[in-house]
């Protein structure tokens, strides 16, 4: 009898993923997307638009060309076993329920294997309370200018477990150049950066998130 089961199709794209542990590549980026639209239009009366042209030109994060990013090829199991654990505790923080998942930079580029958009594109790696983030991502075709890359070694380091309403950076480089950690309070359309943040959290129910002993841990509101 043949016993075999095959692993189930990779997903596309990351879901919740993205927005949960991913949130804080999102807003790293945020700074070189608000920095570019800052140079393009010449809007400084937002001040995300601002002083994100003056990071993103100190950076040396926008380039016409892509740089390498590190490759990790996990197996089909590697994959399955942390898409279960994050449905498991999607499902749970939708129910309402108290729940907690921790991630090591192994599962989180098995799950950046599974997006068509990020695969190949984004690299994680975590020591201690310190997340790095090689990345080199296409980002010209969100104003209607393609060829352009956000081409950044981004390290974050958080100040114990943070709510995503109030979170505090201990520290933030990118390229080896640190980023003022007040950075969520710069305005885009008159609203906080933090204020989208909160949006996200609002809607996918992650309550904290904490950088500690090689691995992100994530709670729900209720946790």
């Amino acid at each position: 009898m043949n016993t075999w089961v095959e692993a189930p199709p990779r997903r596309k794209g990351l879901g919740c993923f993205a927005r949960g542990c991913l949130i804080l590549l999102i807003f790293a980026i945020v700074l070189a997307i608000a920095g570019f639209a800052g140079l393009y239009w010449g809007l400084h009366r937002n001040s995300a638009l601002f002083y994100g042209s003056y990071w993103l030109a100190k950076t040396r994060s926008l380039a016409e060309a892509p740089t390498p990013v590190p490759e990790f090829n996990p197996s089909d199991q590697q994959i399955q076993l942390v898409q279960e654990r994050w449905q498991d505790f999607e499902q749970k923080t939708r129910a309402g329920q108290a729940a907690e998942i921790e991630l090591s930079a192994d599962d989180i580029n098995a799950l950046i294997a599974t997006s068509d958009d990020l695969r190949g594109k984004v690299f994680a790696s975590i020591e201690g309370n310190r997340l790095r983030l090689q990345a080199s991502l296409p980002i010209g075709g969100v104003l209607g200018r393609p060829g352009y890359y956000f081409n950044g070694d981004v390290i974050i380091e958080l100040k114990g477990a943070q709510s995503l309403d109030s979170a505090q950076f201990s520290r933030i480089t990118i390229n080896g150049e640190q980023i003022p950690t007040d950075f969520l309070d710069w305005k885009y359309r008159s609203r906080q950066l933090r204020e989208y943040l909160t949006d996200q959290r609002n809607a996918y129910e992650i309550g904290a998130i904490e950088i500690r002993d090689s691995k992100i841990i994530l709670r729900s509101h209720t946790g």
